[in-house]
């Protein structure tokens, strides 16, 4: 077991090195079959890096965006938008479900190091979620795998599908379980980060002045990010995580701690980032995640760095932690 998490983590290593990534003063290792895998801070601190640990291009992120310039997914998406009942969320858990069952994925070296099976009550036992019977817990757990299979049935599996089949899936070779919705579902609730965009980055300059153009100029979906990101005027709730209800992200302008242009709108959508989601949560956790759009504090445009909050970083091999935020697993 131990050769075969080592083998995943050096895969995925070079993989963060090849995509631009950048682990400046951290590493990631495996916790133990327990509790999989840790960022814990180096022996050494490269000279002049001002604390930053780690740096990712936001191009490595999987976000709405990311889900829609997958030109089979994305071309797809069209028709989920116009019956209008899936949202950002959604797009994240159909394109993470594709990736784990796609053959060659491009990000199989991230999906391999992604825990199969969670602490929480969606994958307890039958006999550990009979403990459960007479709690609000238990009835809760009920509803929402009911709901959550009724959109596995109605809307992902012949979905997931087709797309396999449009990436040349051999029909008779795919299946596509249940599980595996579950599974892209419970690695959403206990990973995903608040992300501030630069407006243009989600928004290309053509498409804000209404040329019908595409986000990188090869595809054609463009024109459904507005349907996605903008016009939305509720505040995310993590009080809906108990729940099947699929929220839209909120699009505000407001003080954050990111570099920006000093006219430039800050749009906020959720999404995994590579690297930053291995590290585990702590309430009081000193190191945060910030931006650096336009590449003045790190070097890289358009990326996301953990920032070390201690004074004094020479302490090794402790343990990064950050602050998801006040939600639940789920």
């Amino acid at each position: 077991m131990a050769t075969t998490d080592e083998a995943k983590l050096d895969n995925f290593t070079r993989w963060l090195q090849v995509n631009g990534a950048d682990l400046r003063g951290c590493s990631i290792k495996h916790c133990g079959s327990s509790r999989g895998y840790g960022v814990y801070s180096s022996e050494t601190t490269t000279p002049g890096s001002n604390g930053i640990l780690m740096v990712v291009p936001l191009d490595l992120a999987i976000t709405p965006v990311t889900v829609l310039q997958d030109s089979p997914l994305g071309n797809r998406c069209r028709e989920l938008f116009k019956e209008g009942d899936v949202d950002d969320r959604f797009l994240i858990m159909l394109f993470l479900t594709v990736e784990r069952l796609r053959m060659n994925s491009p990000w199989k070296p991230y999906i391999d190091m992604l825990p199969n099976s969670f602490g929480t009550p969606l994958w307890f036992s039958e006999e550990e979620f009979s403990e459960l019977k007479g709690t609000p817990l238990y009835r809760a757990t009920i509803r929402q795998k009911k709901d959550l299979k009724e959109i596995f049935d109605n809307k992902v599996k012949n979905l997931v599908l087709e797309i396999l089949n449009d990436y040349g899936a051999s029909e008779g070779n795919i299946q596509v379980n249940f599980e595996d919705f579950l599974w892209a579902n419970s690695i959403f609730w206990t990973r995903a980060l608040n992300i501030p965009f630069l407006r243009s980055y989600v928004y290309p300059l053509p498409l804000i002045e209404g040329d019908a153009c595409s986000l990188d100029h090869s595809t054609s979906f463009g024109d459904t990010i507005p349907q996605v990101l903008s016009e939305i005027s509720e505040s995310i709730s993590h009080e809906s995580t108990d729940k099947c209800t699929i929220v839209r992200s909120t699009y505000v302008k407001e003080e954050t701690n990111v570099s920006t242009t000093p006219s430039e709108d800050i749009v906020w959508a959720e999404g995994l980032v590579p690297s930053i989601d291995f590290c585990n949560h702590g309430s009081g956790a000193k190191t945060t995640w910030e931006v650096d759009n336009i590449g003045s504090i790190t070097g890289v445009s358009t990326s996301m760095y953990l920032l070390s909050g201690e004074q004094n970083n020479s302490e090794a091999e402790k343990e990064i932690l950050i602050n998801y935020g006040d939600r639940g697993n789920e």
